[in-house]
């Protein structure tokens, strides 16, 4: 027994011979005198003397009961010895409650409901924080008891809406003749971008399966099988450093389709996308989805997620001040950088601590300085402002769209460092000015990126997105000679500067496929034995074939106007990957790793007692 059960002596009633009759919350005044059985836990209860009033709430909602010792003395005296959480069964009659007694907050504010039989299902401790929303309390509190916080109505209509979600994309890929399909949770493990999540075979000694970090062979090689058009919403693994938008394990609408090309793709997802948005919560999505290439994107806001909802783009002003004696603009556009600003409307009396703030702040992205120009109603204030002449001053302005009561600010560097930080810089300053419609779902497509990226320390290339992606076929005879100058056929679905889904048209030809292998430093012998099964498949009549994947947890947690896509997640890792709730990872026996022919070199720490 519990000691609630010892100190109060309840007693643990059995549903037999009661059946549920309505959810709490389905109920209406159209119940009126209706006899109902209800189920649920309690939220609250208020003794009122020789009236025991109790909010009962199960998923749908909550639903007033009312105790009196006229109606059942039994079943009054059990609700005295009732408590927060405990778990009930009620038969009793639907009332109307009085004028005054209404509750205009909530959906079964008019009714309520008189017990004439209450069963205590089972008792419950004081929970360690109240179940209820907008609570105040540490987020690993709310972790190590998941199960508590799930209970709360906030966090149960975020995981509705998430069956709400993944059931209409099923039934818009459905009607639109997609295949669901499972893939292979245990697979070879290939080079895709992050590490991968390693599990030992026991049956083969010393050699291991990768949990998958998306299934993007496999999909492939279903198009190559004929399937023509898979999805799959799928658990993908990735062992990567955790933000508020990561998970070691996450989900994914996985979608891939034969005979088509980009456009093809981009329409029918946006599609789907506005069907989702419109079921799930009732927005409307305008169509056609506005496209920008990625040098746009890069250019105007500095990122490839551009968050469209408020101006502030950025303004290349290297032309404006190249030659204007200010050293260290002159030494940045002589070593090949550039000079970018926003503007900042009405911004102009930013006081002096806060300026010195955002110099702080664009360091965090390599950054190495901020100048500023406050165009204020006295004139212009800046410590940059007599290295230039008024001709220049007038120019910047120009360039600008600078007016009185404006702020610009100026960011000299490398074009990646530039855009880094005033890409950034722009939106924390439309964050502090209140400038972004919370309200708002602006949506772009990117298009047009570039297919490798550069590392500068050992002078290499590497696939931006993954090295099945197409090059744009113009651009395929710079492969070997300048593969910086290669764009791919890839594109990504963009949220209010979140990015939701990324895809592309793939490779399918085994000679283009062995040019992209070797771009990006895999010998022949490399290609083979890590993506040998692939190039294999590519010999028996691959069809053109593409597709994306679209995050399902960044989905839902822009949809629920969430801030981490863990409040989505019914059972989240914490930023060290790790789950407080189940204590998960953990040590195993000495037996288990013997099994596995696995040692560890980890030194366990000694209890404090023992140091």
């Amino acid at each position: 027994m519990t000691e609630i059960e010892k100190t109060e002596e309840i007693k643990i009633d059995l549903m037999q011979g009661l059946k549920r009759t309505h959810n709490c919350a389905d109920l209406t005044d159209k119940n009126k005198d209706e006899e109902v059985v209800l189920c649920g836990w309690v939220s609250r209860r208020r003794d009122h003397g020789g009236l025991i009033f109790v909010d009962l709430r199960d998923r749908s909602g909550l639903i007033q009961l009312v105790f009196s010792a006229e109606v059942s003395k039994e079943a009054f005296d059990k609700a005295e010895k009732i408590r927060n959480e405990y778990v009930l069964m009620v038969r009793g009659a639907v009332r109307l409650r009085e004028e005054g007694a209404i509750n205009p907050n909530l959906p079964t504010g008019k009714i309520e409901v008189y017990g004439r039989e209450l069963r205590i299902l089972n008792t419950a401790k004081t929970p360690p924080f109240y179940i209820q929303d907008n609570i105040d309390v540490d987020e690993t509190i709310r972790l190590k008891y998941r199960y508590l916080d799930l209970r709360r109505p906030q966090m149960q209509s975020d995981l509705i809406l998430r069956h709400r979600t993944t059931k209409a994309m099923r039934d818009f890929l459905d009607k639109q003749g997609f295949l669901e399909i499972e893939t292979p949770m245990l697979t070879k493990s290939t080079p895709e971008g992050a590490r991968d999540y390693l599990v030992p075979s026991r049956v083969n000694p010393g050699k291991f399966y990768a949990l998958p970090q998306s299934p993007q062979i496999f999909k492939q090689l279903l198009m190559v099988a004929g399937m023509e058009k898979y999805f799959q919403i799928t658990k993908c693994f990735r062992d990567e450093d955790l933000r508020a938008d990561r998970q070691p394990e996450f989900t994914q609408l996985d979608i891939e389709m034969s005979f088509i090309e980009r456009d093809d793709i981009l329409e029918l997802m946006e599609q789907m996308i506005a069907f989702v948005f419109n079921e799930a919560i009732g927005a409307e999505i305008k169509l056609p989805i506005p496209r920008m290439s990625y040098d746009e994107a890069m250019n105007r806001y500095g990122s490839d997620k551009p968050d469209l909802r408020f101006g502030m783009e950025l303004t290349d002003i290297s032309e404006v001040v190249r030659g204007s004696g200010f050293k260290v603009f002159d030494t940045v556009l002589e070593n090949g950088g550039q000079v970018k600003a926003i503007n900042v409307k009405g911004n102009a009396n930013i006081p002096r601590r806060e300026l010195d703030g955002l110099v702080d702040y664009v360091g965090i992205y390599g950054a190495k300085g901020l100048a500023w120009i406050c165009y204020t109603q006295e004139g212009i204030k800046s410590p940059i402002a007599k290295f230039f002449s008024e001709e220049t001053l007038a120019k910047l302005a120009s360039a600008t769209n600078a007016e009185t009561d404006d702020l610009i600010l100026i960011v000299a560097d490398k074009p990646k460092v530039v855009a880094a930080a005033l890409g950034q810089l722009r939106i924390e300053m439309a964050k502090r000015l209140n400038l972004i419609d919370q309200d708002q779902l602006s949506f772009v497509w990117v298009i047009d990126f570039p297919m490798f990226e550069h590392d500068e320390e050992d002078n290499s290339w590497t696939a931006m997105h993954h090295p099945f992606t197409s090059p744009k076929d113009e651009d395929m005879e710079f492969l070997e000679t300048d593969p910086g100058k290669v764009k791919a056929k890839a594109y990504d679905l963009v949220l209010n500067g979140t990015e939701l889904g990324g895809g592309s048209v793939r490779i399918y030809n085994r000679t283009l496929q062995e040019r992209v292998f070797t771009a990006i430093g895999l010998t022949p012998d490399e290609a083979i034995e890590k993506f040998g099964f692939l190039l294999d498949a590519f010999h028996y009549g691959a069809p053109p074939h593409g597709g994306i994947a679209f995050g399902l947890d960044r989905l839902i947690m822009l949809m629920a106007k969430r801030s981490s896509i863990r409040d989505v997640i019914a059972f989240p890792k914490t930023q060290s990957a790790s789950d407080i709730m189940s204590d998960a990872p953990s040590e195993v026996s000495p037996k288990q790793l013997k099994e596995l022919f696995i040692k560890t070199d980890v030194v366990k720490s000694k209890p404090k007692d023992q140091e």
